[in-house]
């Protein structure tokens, strides 16, 4: 390993199979937690919803409310401008709104969906190829009943299904324990899923201890799962993520970190929304942007004080992100740990308190 932490293979670690959580636990807040002193690497281990006993009055925590849409379609072939033929089983998967009914997308089979390609799907939903970026997504255009569904997340209740990472083979029979509890922003392509181990009776009393809840939103995309292909992690170019902060969430959290107050993260979606939002004056601006933030080992964080997230994949951005919060070695030592206690790992998995 190179000391400087800049190196993907850095962030390689043993990870049994069996380790990697295929459905969600039975109780959201009776998932572990993994409690981690940033600065000594100090551990203990508890159940998530002892989080309580980590908060204290004047804290506030950050969640995510993007809600998951079921953004993967599957539907046939209607026209064909191109080689595929009528009839042909089509793959869509959605990963952000362009404008109006248009949507940058993921296409199966990509190569051969050229300009004009119609594909429909269930539900009276229907789309059209409208152009053929130079990453190989497409931007569609998608036609339905507006009068009997009102919006496109409407018809996705219908027609979509909801688009787990490809590590979990496990079909989820329970469509509300890919979303948290809280999700009422519509567009994300996979979950924020630091926020699954909360329920709603756990956030107050939580609310109950005087510790603030600020919702902020960033819609998650599917680059969260796409690999680190660089060697120099400093070459490796982040997905664009659209973001909002509002007035009130922003001034929660300049008034709790004014007044001595620890901003906790409840995931790495929220601390990117936190980091992206922030002046290196310590102060967060309400907001509506797309962020590309890359946090990596020697980031100077502006806000976060702590962060509660799951176990994330070898050499992703994820561990990146935790790792310039605590260290590399800190870190990949806990892990190393969870491996041996066998915490469940990923999404579905347990979690992690980093304070």
């Amino acid at each position: 390993m190179n000391n400087d932490g800049l190196s993907t293979s850095d962030y390689k670690y043993y990870l049994p199979e069996e380790l990697i959580a295929q459905s969600p636990a039975e109780k959201r807040d009776e998932s572990r937690l993994m409690c981690v002193d940033r600065k000594t690497g100090t551990l203990s281990h508890k159940i998530f919803k002892d989080v309580k006993g980590f908060l204290k009055k004047g804290d506030v925590l950050v969640i995510n409310n993007s809600r998951v849409i079921p953004a993967r379609l599957m539907g046939t072939k209607k026209k064909a401008p191109d080689s595929i033929k009528d009839g042909a089983k089509c793959e869509v998967l959605l990963l952000k709104c362009t404008e109006g009914d248009k949507w940058e997308c993921i296409v199966h089979p990509g190569k051969r969906l050229k300009m004009g390609a119609e594909i429909e799907f269930a539900g009276g939903l229907s789309c059209v190829v409208c152009e053929v970026k130079d990453d190989g997504n497409r931007i569609v255009e998608f036609f339905y009943d507006k009068e009997k569904y009102g919006n496109i997340f409407a018809v996705l209740d219908v027609a979509g299904s909801m688009p787990t990472p490809p590590y979990i083979t496990k079909k989820l029979e329970d469509k509300s324990r890919y979303q948290t509890v809280y999700a009422d922003k519509n567009g994300s392509a996979a979950a924020p899923t630091a926020g699954l181990h909360f329920t709603k009776e756990l956030l107050a009393e939580i609310e109950e201890m005087g510790v603030k809840i600020a919702p902020v939103m960033l819609h998650v995309g599917l680059g969260t799962f796409r690999p680190v292909k660089v060697e120099n992690i400093k070459e490796h170019k982040m997905h664009s993520e659209y973001f909002e902060v509002s007035e009130e969430s922003a001034r929660i959290i300049n008034s709790a970190k004014a007044n001595g107050g620890r901003v906790i993260a409840v995931g790495t979606t929220s601390t990117r929304v936190l980091e992206s939002a922030s002046t290196d004056d310590g102060i967060i601006h309400p907001m509506c942007a797309d962020t590309e933030i890359f946090i990596y080992p020697g980031y100077k964080f502006k806000m976060l004080d702590g962060l509660i997230t799951n176990f994330h994949l070898p050499e992703s951005t994820l561990l990146m992100l935790v790792s310039a919060f605590s260290s590399r070695e800190i870190m990949l030592s806990a892990y190393e740990e969870a491996v041996r206690e066998k915490y469940r790992f990923f999404s579905f998995g347990d979690a992690m308190f980093i304070c």
